[in-house]
């Protein structure tokens, strides 16, 4: 979506009188004219300009004064919010989050139902026909109260906007939530630890970089968006453990750090991922690993390529901006996402032309489209990562698990062995009754302790 125009008004007089006007042209290319209070160059005049400034910097949808006094339908509240969205929910380096992606779900239902009705008449009646709708396309009970919610969400924004009147999102805040036990909308099957053996016979139908992520992500319990997006630059490799403190995680825009350590098996999966125990993604190079510092590590990789032919490729290494990381006796990139799709497939390509016992013929060298409609992604996402999963499970006949059930079963793991707190402190949870929903209990111990006592 492209970002709206911004809107600037300009400071003029009003010949025919003397006063102050302002002009200024809305997102939508409409031009407005407003007399102001006062004389031109009065401090009146200049304090309501500058108060109309900021109304217009605030007023993130492009809603004509027309549409206002006649009244918006609600298909214009929708467009508005989802413009608003658009650029309120981002990270930090602006890549849009998934709630885009939610909200478009929650909204879609509401446009298909109601979207030429004034949005000062839609009310809990219209907001209840709509969760009737979710419920005949057999959505889970939790899934659709999350989704209502985000429709009021909706309207509660236009509020503060000033689109409907208050009494529209007060009407709808009456509307409660589906109870257990007391709606025709089924009930969503409680997250679990996946079982072992399932993973076990799952890693041989992934590709290297999926297999690595599954692997970490078992021994660090990761979120799926944290493997993902897993970078050296943001990794402390200076003690015997590492720690990877990713910039974006679920709770950055809450002001929380997060930390993620490595002990010696996850950095040693690290080291032969990048070693090519596993196939070596492409820009990667192996180096002896007793070079003692980084310029050693730079003139080491600009070297494998001049050997290579690949000259260029050695002039942006020798550049002294370009920053190169020392890991397991490998030159990496640490500002590239480790684990990428374009990498896997060319690992996939290398390995089969390994394979190959013919001759290459000329025009078998180089097949690849040069404007190819679909490019594969620089960096997996936990869509694209948990699809890998779901299809590498059904290949190895395997009942189907989500690369989250991962961290259901790490926290399982570390608070039977380790208690609660140290499940707490390695999930990254601020309260110990969110950890309980992923360590499933102990049930062994309760067995154990009843038979004593019972």
């Amino acid at each position: 979506m492209s970002n709206p125009r911004r809107v600037t008004p300009s400071y003029l007089i009003h010949k025919q009188s003397g006063r102050a006007r302002a002009v200024w042209t809305d997102q939508t290319g409409t031009r407005h004219q407003q007399l102001l209070p006062g004389a031109f160059e009065s401090p009146e005049s200049r304090t309501a300009f500058a108060r109309l400034q900021l109304e217009l910097v605030s007023a993130s949808h492009p809603i004509t004064q027309a549409a206002r006094r006649d009244g918006l339908t609600v298909n214009e509240v929708l467009l508005a919010f989802m413009n608003w969205a658009d650029t309120h929910y981002r990270t930090a380096d602006g890549h849009p989050t998934t709630e885009i992606g939610e909200l478009q779900w929650s909204i879609r239902a509401v446009r298909e139902l109601y979207g030429d009705t004034p949005a000062a008449e839609f009310g809990p009646r219209a907001l209840a026909a709509v969760r009737q709708h979710m419920i005949g396309r057999n959505w889970a009970r939790s899934l659709i109260n999350h989704r209502i919610d985000r429709v009021k969400r909706v309207f509660k924004w236009a509020t503060s906007e000033e689109l409907v009147p208050v009494t529209v999102y007060q009407a709808l805040r009456t509307l409660a939530g589906l109870r257990r036990g007391r709606t025709e909308a089924r009930e969503a099957e409680p997250v679990g630890p996946v079982d072992p053996a399932h993973v076990a016979a799952t890693l041989p139908r992934l590709t290297a970089h999926l297999r690595c992520m599954v692997e970490l992500q078992r021994l660090t319990g990761m979120r799926p968006g944290e493997t993902c997006k897993l970078r050296l630059c943001e990794m402390d490799r200076s003690g015997e453990g590492w720690v990877y403190r990713p910039a974006q995680h679920k709770t950055a825009h809450h002001g929380k750090t997060r930390a993620i350590h490595f002990g010696p098996r996850a950095q040693s999966l690290v080291v032969a991922f990048l070693r090519g125990e596993n196939p070596p993604p492409e820009g990667f190079a192996h180096i002896d690993p007793n070079y003692p510092d980084q310029s050693a590590a730079r003139r080491v990789m600009a070297d494998a390529y001049e050997e290579a032919g690949r000259t260029r490729d050695a002039e942006l290494l020798r550049d002294t901006a370009r920053v190169v990381a020392l890991v397991g006796g490998c030159v990496v990139d640490p500002a590239a996402t480790l684990f990428s799709p374009a990498r896997a497939r060319e690992d996939r390509f290398r390995a089969a032309r390994q394979k190959r016992k013919s001759k290459v013929q000329p025009s078998q060298l180089n097949r690849q489209k040069a404007q190819p409609k679909r490019r594969p992604a620089a960096s997996y996402t936990p869509r694209t990562y948990a699809h890998a999963v779901r299809l590498a499970a059904k290949k190895a006949q395997v009942p189907h698990w989500h690369p989250n059930q991962l961290r259901h079963l790490f926290a399982t793991e570390v608070r039977k062995q380790h208690g609660l707190e140290a499940a707490q402190v390695l999930l990254g949870h601020s309260r110990a009754d969110v950890t309980q929903v992923y360590a499933e209990r102990n049930e062994q111990l309760a067995a154990t302790v009843a038979a004593e006592i019972g």
